[in-house]
Order: C-alpha cells, then structure tokens, then sequence
C-alpha cells in the first residue's frame, strides 16, 4: 500500500487500525511487567526457602538484566532488519516459556541461568515498542502513544502483585505456581499479538486510505522509507557520539537504577524492614505501581500539548526530563528516613510517578535526533547502555543492604546517580534537527 493523496485519503473514512496496534502494545507490555514483578512479591519466599542471602539473591535478580540489557539492542536491530512485529511476538513467547520454568528453579545456579535465559526474551519490549509507535502514529500524537503504550507497565506491576500475593495466599506459600500462570498467560497474549499486530500501516489490511494519510501527515518514520534513508544515514553507531543521544541515554540511566532497586526490592523493604505481611503487601506494593501508570499516561500527553504549544519538538521533553528526574532522586533518596510505613509508600508513590512521567521522552529525545532508518539500532544502543543498570543497581543493593549503610545509603546512592543524569542532560543534550542544522541554531 502506498501513501494516498490528500484528495483521495478525504474521500474515504478513517479507520482506527491504530488503536488496535497500541492496544495490542499496551496488553502485551503490561504481561511484561507483571512477569517481572512476580519475582520481587515473590522474593522474601524464595530467599527463606533456599536461604539467600541478601547479597546473593541480588546476584539472582541481576542476571535477567546480564542478558536483558544486550537484547534491548539486538531487539532494535532486528527490527530494524526484520520489523517490530515480528520480533516482539517471538520475545513474548520466550519470555512466558522462561516466567513459567522460573518454576523449576530448585537452588542459586538453577534460578540464576533461568532469569538469564527470561531477561534474553524481555529485552527487546522497550525498543521494539518506541519502533511500533513510531511506524503507527503522526509525529505529533507520538508522546501520548508512546507514554500510553508504556503506561501498561506500571501497570502490569499494580495487577500483579495483588494477583501473585493472592494465588500465594490460596496456595499457602506457594510460590512456584504464579510463574507458571503468568508463563502460560504470555503464550496466549503473543498469539494475539500476531493475529493483529503488522509492522506498518501500509501492510496492515484494516487500514484506510484515510487512516493511512492521517499517521503519515507530518512525515512520521515508515518502512517504505528506509531504503531511501539508508542511502543517505550514516551508519548507526556514529549516531551515539551526539551529544543529545549520550546524555539521554545516561540521564536513562539514572531512571532504570531507581526503577530496578524499586522493581526488585520494595517488597523486600516493606517485609524486612517496615513489617508488613504478605496480606498487606498485596495493596501497599501495588498503591506505587499506579501512580506510575498515570505518571506515564500523563507525561507523553503534557509532552505532546507542550510542543504544540512552543513549536518546539525537543525542549519540552529534554526538560521534562530533567526536572522529574532530579525531583525524583531527591525524594528516593529521603524514603529511608520517613517514618511511617503509609508515608514511606506514599513518598514511593510521587517518585514512581515522577520517574514514570519521563518514561517516554528518553525514546521520542533520540527519534528526533537520529533518522528514522536508524532508530532501532540507535535507541536500542541507548537503551544497552541504561540498562546497565539493572545488572548493576539489582546487585550493588544487596551488598548495600547487608551493609553499614542500609537501606537509607541504598536510596541515596540511586538518588545520586539520577541527579547525575538530569544534569548532564540539561548540561549538554540539546538535539540538532535538519532543519535547525541548515540554520546553524540549536534546536532546544
């Protein structure tokens, strides 16, 4: 199918193929995000069983980020080469086979290669879903699409955390079963995806002429366009000097270290140290979880709005980061030293929020800066290197935990690393468009 003229495309009624393209996204990542979290509810279960230590059971958690980090790059790679479609029905079958043999872990080796072998079939969710959304919606509507497709997974984490403390209630303790569930659960949801999902519009059969005309009105990314762009891209790795790509993706950085100490630890912190039971974790660890999802929601909508206002493509998003971002380290870092169980988790709530308000403008900062040929690869590199940190934050927290500094020093060293990246993005991340590179004037 090729793209219709205006003539035409107003002729025609617009189907609304696209919202069935960011449903499907929006369903599949919220399965994502509730595998994951099975682990952190599941965690003070898991650790009495075999009895972990701290420091060993973050060696645990870090191995799904050992493989997640490489395959969010090779995912955006392989959908640069094959199509995003593709590549993330085939992620979610892995990831699902490997959430339900988590199951048949019996010791530290056994769970090690297993969350090894899961963070291998998660890793690709995040690019390919920036890929996606930019194949599927106008440049001007990306923002909300984007934060609305990821605000599924914060919300993945508030359904399954009351969910998997509700079958390990049924079950006296058992923790083995959640996995399987959820495992099967993936295999269904990725059947699904294939049924409806397609790389671009232009092979999709649902779509109009009008719909057609209506996501390629301001020239958004399309596939039938590559093979133009590769002509005249550089090749993607030179890409990753700009200024605005780098400090994205360490500014990124400092989001994926507080959302993995929260992701895999905040159960743990709530049960060790604030006294809460499994009953009680099923409401107090979800409660963060949802302010995310608006969080996200929110932030790719006052985004989109922003820019429509300004005129500025960049601006709004790189600031945005910026400020959540450092508000959001200041009050991690402060969670150790409130008292009060309801004011700790509501403190974690307004810093999920805010970290998650900047959930989409990392991706949407880089598809400005680098050609749409080039996305993939580009954003899945940055998304490598951020992920980093969930090798890193997973297991450095362990040590942290078992030492003299405690839980108050782990909150502070995430709250350092965020306000690092804040500030070297709004230090030295502006973006150079064509546009304003032909002027020789920045773009924000």
């Amino acid at each position: 199918m090729t793209a219709p003229t205006s003539t035409e495309a107003s002729t025609e009624k617009r189907s609304r193929t696209r919202f069935a393209i960011l449903a499907s996204n929006f369903m599949i990542l919220m399965l994502n995000y509730a595998d994951r979290a099975v682990i952190g509810v599941a965690a003070p279960l898991i650790i009495t069983e075999f009895g972990f230590s701290n420091a060993a059971f973050g060696w645990i958690l870090a191995a799904f980020a050992f493989t997640y980090s490489p395959f969010g790059f090779i995912g955006g790679w392989l959908a640069d080469k094959f199509g995003p479609a593709k590549v993330m029905g085939w992620a979610a079958i892995a990831w699902s086979v490997f959430t339900a043999l988590t199951a048949a872990g019996v010791g530290f080796v056994s769970l090690l290669i297993i969350r090894l072998l899961f963070g291998a079939g998660e890793g690709p969710q995040a690019t390919v879903t920036a890929k996606v959304m930019h194949n599927w919606f106008p440049k001007k509507k990306l923002g909300t699409a984007v934060g609305i497709a990821n605000a599924a997974t914060p919300l993945g984490g508030a359904i399954g955390t009351p969910v998997v403390v509700a079958i390990m209630d049924a079950t006296q303790g058992n923790w083995r079963l959640p996995f399987i569930i959820f495992g099967v659960l993936g295999v269904l949801f990725a059947i699904g995806w294939f049924v409806v999902v397609r790389d671009t519009p232009e092979q999709h059969p649902w779509v109009s002429k009008g719909e057609l005309a209506h996501i390629r009105q301001d020239a958004a990314p399309a596939a039938e366009d590559d093979a133009d762009a590769d002509a005249n891209a550089e090749p993607w790795w030179r890409y990753l000097t700009l200024p605005a790509v780098w400090t994205t993706a360490v500014a990124f950085f400092g989001y994926a270290w507080i959302l993995w100490t929260f992701l895999n630890w905040f159960p743990t912190y709530l049960v060790n140290e604030r006294g809460i039971d499994l009953s009680d974790l099923a409401v107090t660890g979800a409660i963060p979880w949802v302010g995310g999802c608006i969080g996200l929601a929110l932030g790719g909508a006052f985004t989109d709005w922003l820019v429509r206002r300004t005129g500025k493509s960049v601006a709004p998003r790189r600031w945005t980061v910026v400020i959540c971002l450092a508000a959001t380290g200041l009050l991690f870092g402060s969670i150790g030293t409130v008292s009060g169980t309801g004011s700790a988790v509501a403190l974690m709530t307004v810093v999920v929020f805010l970290l998650y308000f900047t959930g989409a403008q990392y991706w949407l900062i880089v598809g400005e800066a680098v050609p749409g040929s080039r996305y993939g690869s580009v954003s899945g590199a940055m998304q490598m290197f951020a992920t980093t940190a969930s090798i890193i934050a997973p297991m450095i927290t362990g040590y942290l935990v078992d030492s003299s500094l405690g839980w108050t020093g782990t909150f502070t060293v995430a709250a350092v690393v965020a306000l690092t990246g804040a500030l070297l993005l709004a230090f030295f991340g502006r973006v150079r468009t064509p546009d304003t590179r032909q002027a020789g004037q920045p773009a924000s």
